[in-house]
């Protein structure tokens, strides 16, 4: 995969967030000398062709005052991990939730869902809710609880074209 020199100027643009602004992708297409569809139309297809996965907002949780962040971790059977998955996820609660492979015999969790409340009661009583859903799939269950936030960027192009992040 490879872009051009357009497509570069455009992510360089915007890898930082978009302007808060009713017509965003106008206000990048005037830094840029473009027009907002010629914007529109080469982030779609850039994502598309997998080059991006997704424009997303990354809200800060902290000044939003959801102080509480908790990384649900669950050890689910293999056979409905995916199908459970897709339904945790799909809560309004949880950010994001993605599957991944057991490290035997000290990591037995298979599937990961960050859960968000106003205190860890709050995210408590959310994760009672994940695991009523899972029911008799889940053999197993723990929580990471946020101290920090560690990143809120996505992957950055440096000179040469190469990634960071």
């Amino acid at each position: 995969m490879s872009i051009d020199a357009t497509d570069r100027r455009i992510i360089n643009a915007t890898q930082g967030g978009l302007p808060l602004a009713p017509a965003p992708y106008a206000v990048v297409a005037g830094w840029l000398g473009l027009s907002e569809g010629e914007v529109i139309a080469r982030l779609a297809a850039m994502k598309d062709r997998g080059i991006i996965r997704r424009i997303a907002l990354a809200p800060n949780h902290y000044a939003l005052g959801v102080i509480a962040n908790g990384m649900s971790v669950w050890d689910v059977a293999d056979d409905q991990a995916e199908a459970l998955g897709t339904q945790v996820g799909a809560l309004d609660f949880v950010s994001h939730c993605y599957l991944r492979p057991r490290a035997l015999p000290d990591w037995p969790y298979n599937l990961f869902a960050m859960i968000h409340g106003h205190d860890r009661a709050e995210v408590e009583a959310k994760r009672q809710e994940v695991a009523a859903l899972l029911g008799g799939a889940c053999k197993g269950a723990d929580i990471l609880y946020s101290t920090r936030i560690l990143k809120k960027t996505g992957l950055r192009l440096r000179e040469g074209g190469r990634c960071s992040g």
